[in-house]
């Protein structure tokens, strides 16, 4: 939980607020304008506070919603909403968007439903959520990782937070707002039960409202005032509260247009906020975007950059103008080829007509040598009076030579995308003749990430304002956005020119001031050059390799899974005895829990029964038939939609193939992870997943070679430790489940059953997870109790392991990271936090994270070792698809024993640990047989 939190404004509830709390503001045309500054200026704040966060805003959608229909009476005694404040309704949605925050309305739920959607989405993914809000109903969807802040008044509430306010746990605020009511929006609950009675039964029956009526017998024991004449009261409006209960559930299943990674603050709309700030005469408000907007296009041209130079004992600041040159004939061009051959460091970059580096065309390329001086040449902008530009072959071919030298040093900004793109460039119209860019010394994307991978996203603008303190041209500000976002090639040259040649100059200013930090840290800087750059190429050469996919085969099984889903369905009408939708969670949970019967082992934040998918495979797993059929559905279609439809619409047309993006900078651990598509995701435990995966073919006379390493993270943990019992385990080729059963359950290791090595695997596995002894014994099926003396009996038997945990957590704690094998460093911002959750969040983690992100190292170096051989050996084989902690290779055929036999020897070898590295070598037509 160390990113930084996902931040959800409940706006409509601010609009509320503001409107009524703040003095009334008119413009001297008498348009009220109070309530918008209220609620911007709460933004603002959260933007200072969260400047690295994903946002949303969400207000109320117009008309009704769902619980209007289940109750006509919801928010019948609220007042109608003043004109005053409608009139700010539109104004305030306009200026949300132009200072560049994301805004949702989704009709036919309320805004609370969409941010319990997003929250438990996050949650989820296990990144930090935080509710700016000022609505008790939210404090529902509080938990480790969800947080709520009322900006107007400064105050926060946790799950502790929660329990000290209401007297209840945030898991029964929905029972209590049921028995309580909610008069501001006519929630009836039950007369005459207030706050004090509602969190004093709960408390007393230590549950909720099901469990109250289960035990209403015990209610007049309870030590609450008039707790005699409760039963009654409580059997009489009964149907009510069960009613209320279901209007104060907040949704948590709301289908919504965006996912979590749309919502990224974007660049202020700076014409739209003039143009808005004008109508509203918030005239300090214009004036703070004229000054932006003469700084960014001043920048555009001629940036003032402050360097520094020591005169005696004193620093003094002096302006030094950056110079940027757009290079449009010869000459120009002849005397930058001569700069860049005697540079001893070059940092370049692309630029071109998309992010896709396999379809995109390139556009142009600049370079830099040294600070506050770059160069960008054109060479394909194509908009009505664009100048003339050089010849674009003539000009790559010119490049080629000094690109293509290993010996000349060159610094990008996540490089590899610029490799894929020079490789591709298919000079003189051959697709199989571009530039092989070798000699990437530095990468200002991985220098940071390696530097710490969680204080900052990793992209050029963070960086540049992170590092340099320094506020970038965004493309956004050049080529504008939505439908009419023009592409590189359409924009003028005297925007383009300079944006440009700044992204080769901040890379350039970027690199000496990262390479400096991390030269201050010998062990961060030999990851840099040791794991990181190498890899950088190699990765670079699996994109473009890329995998080849059988269309026919997925359109066949898409079909079949089609047809598999009309039969589920058809099932899930049997059941039911009626034919109802089944993606509404409405009309689900209608059949589920009011037809059916069904125990209700979850609520959504508004108080209905969940339908989420945890929900649904824990009664299936109860033998509930259908919950059962409709979790295959689910699968079903998730199959469907994500793989068998979208696979073959991925295959690029030019290689036939598919070619994936990895990602070096995105995980905390170090751990690849990949992207349009993801390929680590295609699921391998079901019938239908593998069915996928034999999609992914071999070509004729080639064969599809799989290598894995075996429990990789169970024997680094054993290397770790340095516990002799887990050592020996692995040094014998033992069976490390079978022989921690045989230990955990005291018996000989060939009398150990297939159920007790099940339960062994969950707690080898588990407790390096952090697994407690309530997870436990629900995953292996035993009381706490139980679960709880298996792992005292394992950290007894391997008492190094338990050693270990407890020695990382210190170090943790003192230190604020954890370290891998080879010296990666993660931070955990929260290890000394004086939340108990947090704190104990950031110790899992810290347990865990030196395992993963060796595991993720170790990986790396071998994707290294091999590609290495591979290319020295000239052998007809290939990666092409890393997951997890395997690689997939195309080999010919008669080379399959050879390249077996090599693979596993420099996988094996890519760490010295105190335990052997297994690695398990399958070889296929297809994915699924080679796996």
């Amino acid at each position: 939980m160390s990113q930084a939190p996902l931040v959800l404004v409940d706006g409509s509830s601010y609009l509320y607020r503001a409107f009524h709390a703040l003095p009334p503001l008119t413009t001297s045309k008498g348009l009220p304008t109070g309530a918008v500054k209220g609620v911007l200026n709460m933004l603002k704040s959260l933007r200072k506070q969260y400047p690295d966060s994903p946002f949303a805003v969400v207000f109320d959608a117009k008309g009704g919603t769902f619980r209007d229909d289940m109750y006509a009476q919801y928010k019948a005694n609220r007042p109608s909403m003043p004109d005053d404040m409608r009139l700010q309704i539109e104004p305030l949605h306009q200026s949300v968007i132009a200072l560049g925050f994301p805004l949702l309305c989704v009709e036919g739920v309320e805004a609370d439903d969409v941010i319990g959607t997003l929250a438990r989405s996050s949650a989820a993914a296990d990144r930090p959520v935080v509710i700016s809000t000022g609505d008790k109903d939210m404090a529902q969807l509080v938990d480790g990782h969800i947080t709520l802040v009322n900006t107007m008044t400064g105050s926060a509430l946790d799950v502790e937070g929660v329990k000290e306010k209401f007297g209840v746990a945030p898991e029964q605020i929905i029972d209590y707002l049921a028995l309580m009511g909610d008069s501001s929006d006519n929630i009836p609950g039950v007369p005459g039960i207030g706050p004090k009675t509602a969190s004093g039964l709960l408390v007393g029956v230590n549950g909720g409202l099901k469990e109250l009526y289960e035990q209403l017998d015990m209610v007049p024991t309870l030590p609450i005032r008039g707790a005699k004449n409760l039963p009654a009261k409580l059997e009489e409006h009964k149907e009510m509260a069960f009613l209320s209960y279901q209007l104060a559930t907040i949704k948590i299943d709301v289908p919504l247009d965006v996912g979590l990674d749309d919502l990224h603050l974007i660049e202020p709309d700076r014409d739209k906020l003039l143009e808005l700030y004008t109508l509203l005469e918030f005239k300090s408000w214009y004036d703070e975007v004229q000054r932006d907007a003469k700084r960014v296009e001043l920048k555009a041209s001629t940036e003032v950059i402050p360097a520094v130079a020591a005169v005696a004992d004193a620093v003094v600041i002096a302006p030094v103008e950056a110079v940027y040159t757009t290079i449009l004939d010869q000459a120009t061009f002849d005397a930058w080829l001569r700069k860049l051959d005697a540079a001893t460091l070059i940092a370049f970059d692309t630029e071109t007509t998309g992010v896709d580096a396999h379809q995109a065309q390139l556009v142009g390329v600049s370079f830099a040598v040294q600070p506050h001086e770059a160069a960008y040449v054109p060479l394909t902008h194509s908009y009505i009076g664009a100048p003339q530009q050089l010849d674009r072959d003539t000009v790559l071919l010119a490049l080629k030579p000094l690109l293509e030298d290993p010996n000349k040093l060159k610094v990008g900004q996540h490089a590899k995308f610029d490799m894929n793109i020079l490789a591709n460039c298919a000079i003189g119209g051959d697709p199989a003749h571009g530039i092989t860019v070798r000699g990437i010394a530095f990468d200002t994307m991985l220098e940071s990430y390696v530097l710490n991978s969680t204080a900052t996203r990793h992209d050029m603008d963070s960086l540049a304002k992170k590092y340099l303190d320094y506020d970038t041209v965004s493309f956004q500000d050049i080529a504008g956005k939505g439908a009419k976002q023009l592409t590189f090639d359409q924009i003028a040259l005297e925007q383009a020119g300079p944006y440009a040649a700044e992204d080769a100059d901040i890379t350039l200013r970027l690199h000496q001031a990262l390479h400096a930090q991390l030269a201050a840290i010998p062990s961060l800087a030999d990851v840099l050059t040791d794991i990181e750059m190498p890899l950088v190429p190699v990765l670079a050469r699996i994109e473009r390799q890329g995998a080849l996919v059988d269309a026919d085969l997925l359109g066949v099984q898409s079909i079949e899974l089609g047809n598999k889903m009309v039969e589920l369905e058809r099932q899930a009408y049997e059941i039911a005895g009626e034919a109802f939708n089944l993606g509404s969670p409405k009309q689900l949970g209608a059949i589920l829990y009011e037809k059916l019967g069904l125990p209700v082992l979850k609520k959504t934040g508004k108080g209905q029964a969940s339908t989420a998918e945890e929900v649904l495979a824990k009664l299936a797993e109860d033998d509930y038939p259908l919950p059962k059929v409709l979790m295959q559905y689910r699968s079903m279609s998730k199959l469907k939609s994500t793989y068998t439809d979208r696979l073959p619409q991925q295959i690029n047309p030019r290689t036939g193939r598919i070619h994936t993006s990895y990602q070096q900078a995105v995980a905390a651990t170090g751990r690849l992870s990949s992207s349009d598509p993801n390929l680590q995701n295609i699921p391998v435990r079901t019938a239908e997943g593998r069915r996928i995966r034999q999609a992914f073919v071999a070509p004729k006379g080639y064969k599809l070679l799989a290598a894995d390493y075996s429990q990789i993270e169970l024997r680094i943990m054993a290397h770790l430790s340095k516990d002799e019992g887990l050592m020996n385990a692995f040094r014998h080729n033992l069976d490390v489940h079978t022989a921690t059963a045989a230990e955990v359950f005291k018996v000989e290791l060939d009398a150990v059953t297939s159920d007790q090595r099940r339960s062994a695997k969950a707690i080898n596995f588990g407790l390096i997870y952090g697994m407690g002894a309530q997870k436990l014994g629900k995953d292996i099926g035993v009381d706490t109790k139980t679960a709880k003396a298996y792992i005292d009996v394992y950290f007894a038997r391997y008492p190094g392991v338990r050693e270990y945990m407890e020695r990382t957590r210190a170090q943790a704690a003192d230190q604020g990271y954890v370290e891998t094998f080879f010296g990666r460093r993660l931070y955990l911002p929260d290890i000394n936090s004086n939340k108990p959750q947090e704190r104990a969040a950031a110790e899992r983690t810290a347990i865990n994270a030196p395992m993963q992100g060796t595991a993720a190292d170790i990986i790396k170096k071998a994707m290294v070792r091999v590609d290495n051989w591979l290319t020295d050996s000239g052998l007809d084989a290939k990666v092409i698809l890393q997951v997890h902690d395997e690689l997939v290779l195309e080999v010919r055929e008669d080379l399959v024993p050879q390249v077996s036999e090599k693979i596993r020897e420099h996988m094996s070898a890519a760490a010295q640990l105190d335990v052997p590295l297994l690695v398990e070598v399958g070889v296929g037509d297809n994915w699924d047989e080679a796996h």
